[in-house]
């Protein structure tokens, strides 16, 4: 029997530091920190998805062969004008790498932002809201 691919249930991120990594998502992207599995794993949920964390040297088995941190380019999308996340970046303190700008996401154009997490990962805020 051939199978298909829904959709993605949760992505794994090695970071360098958990609970800094876990607080920014927390305090810029408005993620909520889970702690799960009884054995001290943390997730960050939004939505219906989640990413979970492992820290370099602690990465729960399986994982990927080159688990290191800042390898990921990942895009959320957002529920406002992307004027509106740059804002919020700044008042979080974060710098805006490159933005607002045109791009074309996987239900048609979008307007992104980008930023870099704590750990230099590429974060991508894109929203399908038009002028």
């Amino acid at each position: 029997m051939k199978f298909t691919v829904d959709r993605i249930d949760h992505v794994v991120m090695t970071c360098n530091d958990l609970t800094e990594t876990a607080a920014w998502y927390q305090r810029v992207l408005g993620m909520e920190r889970e702690e799960y599995g009884g054995s001290n794993r943390t997730a960050l949920r939004f939505g219906a998805q989640k990413i979970n964390l492992h820290e370099v040297g602690n990465e729960v088995l399986p994982h990927a062969r080159e688990a290191r941190p800042g390898t990921l380019d990942l895009c959320f999308v957002i529920a406002v004008r992307p004027e509106d996340a740059v804002a919020q970046l700044h008042a979080c303190g974060v710098a805006v790498e490159r933005g607002p700008v045109s791009r074309i996401g996987a239900l048609g154009d979008i307007t992104s932002v980008y930023c870099r997490d704590p750990d230099g990962n590429l974060i991508e805020l894109a929203s399908y809201m038009g002028d």
